[in-house]
């Protein structure tokens, strides 16, 4: 039972990355970050390059799990049996490189966080609880509240930055290293605005489609324009105009701590698939 551990995105694509488009859905994430790095560039998410590994029950088997970690971020995992997580720990401290948490389905992540606690000690903090939506019959908000959605055009670039910043600042996330991933979205015409007469009001994005799936993120609402249906209405919005360009399968994540949130994307037709964590750890002393 061995881990492989490497920076080298094409080596790790070669290896993982067949093992990563079988589940699509139970991989988004990892997918996803994977398809920005490849095509934004290995320094999209910060100044160090990214750290990747692949998981096999014995050298003759096939991959059965696999990481992507983008410092500073947490290490993000696929699903994985506890001998891999407990492994995985191993192996990370045979690199030397101290990972500051992880996110990843319930399991991996209760798992991977016991195996770093027994072999650190410290402590391990829980900081975000999500559920995994996948979208079943789209059902739009009735009435719609006022307003029309657009593609988001470059002339809303620095918008969008603010709400994609704003966002991260709510959720306890990391605001955009740089503009490239807001105009890689606004390029694809893969971000909507909801219009009033007085200008934009709410946001919903989406990534490239991977493997028939796409991910609606992040979906934003400035504070003093919540609770007005914009949200609703522009995911269901950007919702039907996936469907429409042929994306078969369409999920999002919503904070398990929101009950609004997670009353909304289910009253459009969003089915719960899955419970992520965000664990954080902090070492002795």
């Amino acid at each position: 039972m061995t881990w492989t551990i490497t920076r080298d995105l094409p080596v790790y694509d070669a290896a993982a990355g067949a093992f990563l488009r079988s589940r699509p859905a139970v991989h988004t994430v990892p997918l996803s970050v994977v398809s920005s790095l490849r095509s934004l560039g290995a320094d999209a998410y910060g100044d160090e390059a990214p750290w990747c590994g692949w998981w096999r029950p014995d050298s003759r088997a096939a991959v059965a799990a696999a990481f992507v970690w983008t410092p500073p971020r947490p290490l993000l995992l696929t699903p994985m049996p506890d001998a891999a997580a407990t492994s995985l720990v191993e192996a990370l401290a045979a690199e030397g490189v101290a990972v500051p948490g992880v996110n990843g389905r319930r399991a991996a992540a209760e798992a991977v966080a016991a195996a770093w606690q027994r072999r650190h000690g410290g402590r391990v903090t829980p900081t975000r609880r999500e559920r995994l939506y996948r979208l079943g019959e789209l059902t739009p908000p009735a009435p719609a509240p006022p307003g029309r959605a657009r593609t988001a055009t470059t002339a809303d670039r620095e918008l969008l930055l603010d709400w994609f910043t704003a966002f991260a600042a709510d959720i306890g996330g990391s605001p955009p290293r740089d503009a490239r991933a807001v105009d890689a979205r606004i390029a694809d015409g893969r971000c909507l605005l909801w219009e009033t007469d007085g200008g934009p009001v709410s946001l919903a994005c989406r990534t490239p489609a991977l493997s028939g799936t796409a991910r609606i993120a992040p979906v934003y609402t400035p504070p003093g324009l919540r609770g007005r249906g914009y949200a609703g209405a522009v995911t269901a919005a950007l919702s039907r105009r996936a469907r429409d360009a042929g994306v078969p399968e369409l999920l999002l994540f919503a904070d398990l701590d929101n009950p609004t949130s997670n009353a909304l994307y289910q009253r459009l037709g969003y089915r719960a698939v899955e419970d992520h964590l965000v664990l954080v750890f902090t070492p002795e002393g």
